[in-house]
């Protein structure tokens, strides 16, 4: 009778044990899944700021074509690059470190061109006094503020899933199932450190 109480309380004692361990398990691996889709949520916001910022540029554009007649290669390259990074977003993915390199690079070439299409707008007088291009100016900038602050509440959420993703023993819980690492935005062009500088006052 002992043995068989003695039995009963083993098979217990490792039956408790792996409910436990299956409870962790369990709760590892939903905080991944929930730290995942906290970084691919801060990602959908900084997608949403880059399209507005795409849509603004070609009416950017627009407006300066009609003052800057001989800059029309700079205007060229500010269209070229602006469909290059909408292109580069439509094909990123957080979790894809390669689409992340293109779509960084394609936005670093943009503000590089916008850069050097607000400095030569500072030679235009009439450009500068145009009341479409000041409040089309001021809506970039508000765009590009709202791209740095979505930029910086997405690197966060990557840091803390990628910190629990390769924690021990999470790690071994991740790579059973494949959460892969997932990718920063991070700026590829020290110029592109600011935000770029609109001014038309």
């Amino acid at each position: 009778m002992a043995l068989i109480l003695e039995s009963g309380l083993i098979i217990l004692i490792i039956g408790g044990v792996i409910v436990v361990i299956a409870l962790w398990l369990v709760m590892q691996y939903n905080g991944l899944v929930a730290l995942r889709n906290l970084f691919r949520n801060a990602f959908a916001q900084i997608d949403v700021q880059l399209k507005r910022r795409h849509d603004l540029i070609p009416n950017l554009v627009e407006t300066a074509k009609a003052y800057m007649a001989h800059e029309r290669g700079t205007l060229e390259a500010v269209i070229t690059a602006r469909n290059q990074a909408a292109s580069a977003l439509n094909g990123a993915k957080p979790d894809d470190p390669g689409s992340m390199r293109k779509l960084m690079q394609a936005e670093s070439g943009l503000g590089g061109v916008l850069g050097r299409l607000f400095a030569l707008s500072e030679a235009y007088p009439d450009l500068k006094a145009n009341q479409t291009m000041a409040q089309l100016s001021e809506e970039l900038t508000s765009t590009e503020n709202k791209v740095a602050f979505a930029r910086q509440a997405y690197n966060d959420a990557v840091m803390g899933y990628n910190t629990k993703r390769e924690s021990f023993p999470t790690n071994l819980i991740a790579g059973m199932f494949g959460f892969v690492a997932a990718a920063s935005f991070e700026v590829s062009d020290e110029s592109e450190r600011e935000a770029v500088k609109v001014s038309f006052s």
